[in-house]
């Protein structure tokens, strides 16, 4: 798992509207984060205000993201007015958009984190699970107390996610990800059975299942979401998870850094009753690992595999090379 980058969720029973709501006003951090306190208004979206990491201040800003399958923010983050160099995107995913037809209520949360290496703190790097995983837990409360409920509302599904850096360039991989003919070379679990056209294909799983498998890209702020759908015609299951490839100079502020993030979101039943399709979070991971290889080598990059699943700063790449 790339160990830069942090990712936390919850089910939250209220809606998508009130959780996107709230979260796009950044004084609410006042209520549900350890010490992120507003203290003084310095535009319509940026406040300056205490940080539970830092002893100093910080700027915090709050960007929405346009996207018709469901809501989404940014959270920015620096200790310069307009200069962020912590970036940390938000989404909302609708119930019925994990699981099509649910009559479930209430909203799935993410929250990605990302901290560069070159900035990054032992207190940051260490505290940073403990910290945002508490803090989700206070958001969901807040939200749902403001819905009418006294305790927490658990939800039909929980959210898994799998991480890797690539050192190749976006564009490549977007366009290698976008393209269902590529699937057979990096998804070892499918084969192709039928007709395959770039966004839409037929194969068959491990088990010899049918299996639709179709891919749609949105542009989000400064990076792609990739929506991948797998759905089983003979049991009408649909399985779906969601890409975000994120520009690595983006993801940690610093133009130097080569590369992407790619960031895998799956949603998985809480009951444990999934008998078709991928079974754990695993089988993603060997997927990203395949796909960050294949990448790496289009792009003519044959040593960053070597160093792992995580982003080096190139200082620390050339201490890494020289042993």
């Amino acid at each position: 798992m790339e160990k830069n980058t942090f990712a936390t969720s919850a089910y939250i029973a209220t809606s998508p509207e009130s959780a996107f709501e709230y979260l796009c006003s950044l004084k609410n951090l006042d209520e549900w984060t350890l010490y992120s306190r507003m203290k003084e208004q310095i535009d319509e979206d940026t406040w300056l205000g205490t940080a539970s990491g830092y002893h100093k201040n910080l700027y915090y800003h709050v960007k929405k993201l346009e996207n018709p399958l469901f809501y989404g923010i940014e959270w920015h983050c620096g200790l310069e007015y307009q200069k962020y160099f912590q970036v940390y995107p938000v989404l909302l995913f609708p119930t019925d958009y994990i699981e099509p037809g649910t009559d479930e209520k209430g909203v799935y949360f993410h929250w990605l984190s990302f901290v560069d290496p070159k900035r990054q703190t032992q207190m940051i790097m260490q505290g940073i699970h403990t910290v945002h995983t508490s803090e989700c837990r206070s958001l969901k409360g807040n939200l749902e107390r403001k819905a009418g409920l006294t305790s927490a509302a658990k939800g039909s599904h929980f959210i898994d996610t799998d991480t890797i850096y690539v050192d190749a360039p976006i564009e490549i991989g977007i366009e290698y990800l976008k393209d269902l003919k590529n699937v057979d070379e990096w998804a070892h679990l499918l084969r192709p059975n039928g007709e395959i056209t770039a966004e839409s294909g037929e194969f068959k799983d491990e088990y010899d299942q049918k299996v639709k498998v179709s891919v749609r890209v949105h542009s989000l702020s400064k990076y792609y979401l990739l929506e991948q759908e797998h759905f089983y015609p003979d049991y009408e299951y649909y399985q779906r998870s969601v890409a975000l490839l994120i520009p690595t100079a983006y993801s940690f502020a610093d133009p130097e850094a080569s590369g992407f993030i790619l960031h895998r979101i799956t949603f998985w039943k809480t009951d444990g009753t999934v008998t078709h399709g991928k079974l754990q979070i695993e089988d993603y991971g060997a997927e990203s690992m395949n796909i960050k290889r294949l990448l790496e080598a289009k792009a003519g990059n044959l040593k960053s595999f070597d160093r792992g699943m995580s982003y080096l700063p190139k200082i620390q790449e050339s201490l890494a090379n020289s042993h």
